[in-house]
């Protein structure tokens, strides 16, 4: 057997496909936390339904980043921190600026999430908020370092899915008419602030900023696209079955792949289309549904969830429709939706910075199994998160905010060019002739990445500045 002949298996076809999709539902069951929950509840509040197409954009420009990441990876068998770090220039500068910007993403985001749980918490169990806040950092920080996920993750997965369900309903009964609809999501309308919530000091002028933290948010941020492509390599899908995490792809067999390898993989490619896809169709509807309740019931009560009390303001989402008992879902399925998010972010985080240590630091990588680098982080992320928590208290929506545009604005952008670069520079560079030919990426889905990269380049260097 040649070094072109790898052992892939042979994709599956038609409803076969199927079968496969995991990832995807990974990938949404990952972002469809705070950012849906509270992020776009609130701006449904305040901007009703006319802003829909925000959140909607958003959350596909962002899937055609993550399907590409993950083409990519299906393609050679590496990851996108070492994509990344096939950028020419000096020194790795691609894979430093990943590491210092995730960084500061993770340690901020990890505490927004921890004060949201802690909020919802605290409307079940009045205790201290900011001592609430550190027994979710240490629950999750136990979790991770035990690896101990499944009881954890079973119990979250059925609370989140009653609130999806509730929410689904509640948008349903609460919907505007199609008409109204169809223009939130197709007229690109930017509405003004409601007298309301600037009489009560519930928001600002400042529409971009409550529109910037969601458009960051939604599909998750940069971390999500390179956490898909971790789970693409888990699952095995095309030249990955053939690698894993942290292993850097086999030049030597890529460059003799022949016709047929080829073919398998352009095969696993059409599975992670369906793959991504799905996460596409569950994550904008489960958010639109979120924008449309919190137009229809707390729009209309002229109340924009914030502060210590947003827990308790959110959960009349539901108590609008099934009384105190209602309300006690929502709130104990919120716990659930943000400590599992918490979770999947001390699980994360970490794991992309030990990636960007081992491409940066080789040596040191030889010397440090992995799992104790990436616990190392967990170990400064559990620091960070009470240091933050015990110096700003309990502000879900401040942290939120700052947290989504560090992880899903500023280098998303700069995520989307990279990308393009290594499936039109990188890729054919990488494959034989005949491979390349088969595996060209189709131009509808460059334009897309471009079109990506322009979007969300102007929300972060003409926008974020209007935040402030």
């Amino acid at each position: 057997m040649g070094h072109g002949q790898s052992k892939i298996k042979v994709p599956p076809k038609g409803l076969a496909i199927l079968a496969m999709v995991g990832p995807g539902l990974v990938w949404a069951g990952e972002y469809i936390g705070s950012g849906e929950v509270i992020l776009c509840t609130r701006l449904g509040a305040l901007l009703g339904v006319a802003i829909l197409w925000a959140p909607m954009l958003a959350i596909f420009l962002k899937y055609v980043i993550g399907l590409a990441g993950a083409r990519y990876t299906t393609t050679t068998g590496e990851g996108m921190i070492d994509m990344f770090s096939r950028v020419p220039g000096p020194g790795n500068w691609a894979v430093w600026i990943v590491l210092i910007g995730q960084f500061c993403a993770a340690a901020v985001s990890i505490s927004a999430l921890a004060s949201s749980a802690a909020a919802f918490i605290h409307a079940l169990v009045p205790l201290n908020q900011v001592m609430l806040g550190w027994g979710v950092t240490l629950f999750c920080v136990a979790v991770v370092w035990g690896n101990k996920f499944d009881p954890v993750r079973y119990i979250a997965s059925a609370l989140v899915l009653v609130m999806v369900v509730g929410v689904v309903y509640v948008a349903l009964k609460v919907a505007p008419e199609a008409g109204e609809l169809a223009a939130g999501l197709f007229g690109f309308r930017l509405p003004d602030m409601p007298r309301w919530a600037l009489e009560s000091g519930a928001a600002t002028g400042n529409v971009w900023a409550e529109l910037l933290p969601v458009l960051g948010w939604a599909a998750g941020g940069f971390a999500s696209q390179v956490w898909y492509s971790y789970w693409v390599l888990e699952s095995g899908y095309g030249q990955a079955a053939n690698t894993g995490f942290g292993v850097r792809a086999d030049e030597e067999m890529l460059g003799g792949m022949d016709g047929e390898t080829a073919v398998r993989i352009k095969g696993w490619c059409r599975v992670v289309n369906v793959d991504a896809t799905t996460a596409l169709l569950v994550g904008s509807g489960v958010t639109a549904c979120f924008v449309v309740a919190g137009a229809g019931v707390l729009g209309r009560m002229q109340l924009a969830p914030d502060g210590p009390q947003l827990a308790i303001q959110l959960a009349e989402i539901f108590s609008q429709f099934w009384g105190s008992t209602g309300a006690f879902l929502f709130l104990a399925a919120g716990v659930a939706a943000m400590v599992s998010t918490n979770l999947c972010q001390f699980a994360g985080w970490p794991r992309i910075m030990a990636d960007c240590l081992r491409v940066l630091f080789p040596a040191m990588a030889g010397r440090y199994a992995p799992h104790k680098v990436r616990r190392l982080f967990v170990f400064i992320f559990l620091v960070s998160n009470m240091l933050i928590i015990n110096t700003f208290g309990i502000n879900p929506v401040g942290l939120l905010k700052v947290g989504a545009v560090l992880d899903g604005l500023l280098l998303s952008p700069l995520q989307a060019i990279i990308i393009i670069y290594a499936l039109v520079v990188v890729l054919p560079g990488m494959l034989s002739k005949e491979a390349a030919a088969i595996l060209k990426p189709g131009k509808v889905l460059i334009s897309l990445l471009a079109v990506s990269a322009i979007v969300f380049g102007y929300f972060a260097l003409v926008k974020i500045p209007t935040m402030f």
